[in-house]
């Protein structure tokens, strides 16, 4: 069997850690290698001798971390590379140079290190990205088993292709699936419904629990970050596209917010790309 790879991004932030000790988990689940990554920013005013202390720095940085992590993966390897320049065209050109599974990355930010994943940055990384990247606030308790993953479906007729991404990852750790369907009105409210029992008998054939709840909403993201915490959830699995007809759906601001604000790991597919995770 062909061993996957998952992308790692790390500022040597809390953030970034806990984003590399979930990578780890995920690794040993569907059996992938980890290529942690970290990207020096383009010379702006730096003298030589300050860039190369950085580098010599953050290389040892990265020796550590593999040292530390290699222990913790079964039959897989963590290697580490630095590269210069902008880090979400540089993390996504090298997840699709390795054809890798997913981006990992944290959001919180640097303490000492650059602010590279805060804000715009993730969303950037999610946007370029031609695989599932996995945002994760320094906040999340990597320590409680993932059992409930929670995946929004709305009027979008992408909506549903995040569904296969959210069954590997619920066959990964034996989690059931919870669907949310939202509709803004009594007309989207049907065809919701449709995609509702469409992904109900899709889950019932791939033999996964779930459960579905379905509600009017006004703020897509508001309430699914409401719902999360309701039910406990440990990921929501996003579409990162959307139609034409509706705007407020999960891409620009929605999808911000979502990563910007979530204490639970947001997983960001690309309708195009719902079968990488296999890979």
């Amino acid at each position: 069997m062909r061993t996957r790879t998952i992308i790692v991004g790390t500022d040597f932030s809390k953030g970034s850690y806990v984003a590399l000790e979930l990578a780890v988990d995920i690794a040993n689940k569907i059996h992938a290698d980890i290529q942690l990554m970290w990207v020096c920013r383009e010379k702006l005013l730096y003298t030589d001798d300050q860039n190369n202390y950085v580098r010599n720095l953050a290389t040892q940085k990265l020796e550590d971390l593999c040292e530390k992590h290699q222990a913790k993966l079964t039959n897989t390897k963590i290697t580490s590379m630095i590269m210069q320049g902008k880090v979400a065209p540089i993390l996504a050109a090298e997840a699709e140079k390795v054809n890798a599974s997913m981006i990992v990355i944290g959001t919180n930010g640097a303490s000492g290190f650059e602010k590279y994943w805060m804000g715009s940055t993730a969303v950037r990384i999610v946007q370029e990205a031609t695989c599932p990247v996995l945002s994760i606030r320094e906040g999340f308790n990597f320590h409680k088993k993932l059992e409930r993953i929670l995946v929004p479906l709305n009027m979008s007729t992408n909506s549903r292709q995040k569904l296969p991404v959210a069954v590997k990852m619920a066959k990964a750790f034996d989690a059931q699936i919870n669907i949310l369907g939202q509709y803004e009105n009594n007309t989207q409210a049907q065809t919701v419904g449709i995609y509702i029992k469409q992904a109900e008998a899709f889950l019932e054939k791939q033999n996964i629990p779930y459960t579905t709840e379905f509600m009017q909403s006004k703020n897509l993201a508001d309430d699914v970050l409401s719902y999360a915490e309701t039910i406990n959830s440990d990921l929501i699995v996003i579409s990162t596209e959307q139609d034409n007809v509706l705007s407020s759906l999960f891409i620009g601001t929605n999808a911000q917010q979502l990563v910007h604000h979530s204490l639970v790991p947001i997983l960001s597919v690309h309708p195009a790309d719902i079968n990488t995770i296999a890979r």
